[in-house]
C-alpha cells in the first residue's frame, strides 16, 4: 500500500479539520496515511537552568515516517513549513506544502486549492525543487553537545539582543576575522529572505550554492555581509565572558556558554519542494515581498506653455 504522510499545525482548528478530512479521503482512495504534527519537529528553547535541551537531528523523524513514502502534505504557515523539513529532510521525503498562516513564503499553495493540488500530485504532475539546509552543532571542546537542521538561519546574540559582543568568525581555511556586534545571521539561500533581508542582506537565488554571513548592527564601518561557497564551514567563538544565546529558524535555540564554539556547515539533508508548476523566484518576490513592483507615482510628461 503506498503511503502518504500529513504534519499539521495543531493549534490552528483549520489544520486540523483539514488534516482529519483528507487522511479520511486518502484512505478511501487505497492510501496508507501517517499523520504527526508540526512539534515534533520544534527543539525546545532553553533557560539559564537548563542551558541545553538536546535532540539528535536523526531522532525528529515522526514514528512510522519512512524514506518510501510518497510524498507528505504539510498544513500551517512557514513555521510549520519549517518545522516539516527538520522532521522529514532526514528521510528525503517531499513535502507539499500549504498555507493556513498569514505570510507563507514558503507554501506553495492554499487550502481553497488543495483538491486540485492533490489531484495533481496523484497524478505525479510536479516538479521537486531542492533547496540546501545548514548543520548547527555547538561543541564544548571537542564534545558534540547540541545540534539542528536549519533551513533559514542560525543566529547568534547576547542577552539582550542590542548588547554588543565580539565574535571570532573562521570560514573555511580562512584566517579568524573579528566583528563587533549585536549579533551574527549565518543563513541559506532560503533564508535569504528572512531575518537576515530585514538585517540589511542580499535576496540570493535559491538555486546559488552559497551560505552568507550577516552581522546584526555591527559597530564598523568595515564588518558588511559575506558571501561565500556553502561547502566551507563556519566556526564562532565569542570573546565576551558572557554567555550568548542561539537560535536557528526563530523556533529552537539554547544557550553557547563562553567556553563553547559553534559550528556551520552544509547539511548533506535537502529540503524538497513539490512544485506544482515550475518555481518563479521572482514572482514569490514580488506577491510577498512587493520586490519589483512597478512604481505607481511616476513622473509623468508636463507639457511646456
Amino acid at each position: 500500500m503506498p503511503k502518504v504522510g500529513i504534519i499539521f499545525n495543531d493549534i490552528k482548528p483549520i489544520a486540523c479539520q483539514v488534516a482529519n478530512a483528507w487522511q479520511q479521503k486518502l484512505a478511501a482512495l487505497g492510501y496508507g496515511v501517517i499523520m504527526s504534527t508540526g512539534v515534533g519537529g520544534l527543539l525546545g528553547y532553553s533557560s539559564p537552568e537548563r542551558p541545553l535541551c538536546h535532540t539528535p537531528i536523526e531522532s525528529l523523524v515522526p514514528p512510522e515516517f519512512q524514506e518510501d513514502m510518497l510524498f507528505a502534505m504539510v498544513l500551517g504557515g512557514d513555521g510549520t513549513v519549517l518545522s516539516a523539513f527538520r522532521q522529514l529532510a532526514p528521510i528525503g521525503v517531499p513535502l507539499l506544502t500549504i498555507n493556513t498562516g498569514h505570510m507563507g513564503f514558503l507554501t506553495e499553495t492554499y487550502l481553497n486549492q488543495l483538491a486540485q493540488a492533490i489531484d495533481q500530485v496523484l497524478a505525479g504532475e510536479y516538479e521537486i525543487e531542492e533547496r540546501s539546509m545548514l548543520t548547527v552543532q555547538l561543541f564544548n571542546g571537542e564534545q558534540l553537545i547540541w545540534e539542528a537542521l536549519c533551513l533559514n538561519e542560525m543566529v547568534l546574540h547576547r542577552e539582550p539582543l542590542t548588547s554588543m559582543c565580539h565574535f571570532e568568525v573562521e570560514v573555511g581555511r580562512h584566517a579568524p576575522v573579528d566583528i563587533a556586534a549585536d549579533g551574527i545571521i549565518i543563513s541559506t539561500p532560503t533564508g535569504s529572505t528572512a531575518y537576515s533581508l530585514s538585517a540589511g542582506g542580499p535576496v540570493i537565488t535559491p538555486g546559488v550554492s552559497v551560505t552568507q554571513l550577516i552581522p546584526i548592527c555591527p559597530h564598523s564601518l568595515a564588518s558588511r555581509g559575506l558571501v561565500f561557497p556553502d561547502h566551507e564551514p563556519v566556526k564562532i567563538r565569542s570573546a565576551n565572558p558572557d554567555p550568548l544565546v542561539m537560535t536557528v529558524d526563530g523556533n529552537a535555540g539554547c544557550y553557547v556558554l563562553p567556553k563553547d564554539w559553534v559550528r556551520t556547515c552544509c547539511s548533506p539533508y535537502r529540503a524538497k519542494f513539490i512544485r506544482l508548476k515550475a518555481p518563479e523566484f521572482f514572482k514569490v518576490l514580488r506577491e510577498k515581498l512587493g520586490w519589483g513592483l512597478p512604481h505607481t507615482a511616476k513622473p509623468t510628461s508636463v507639457e511646456l506653455p
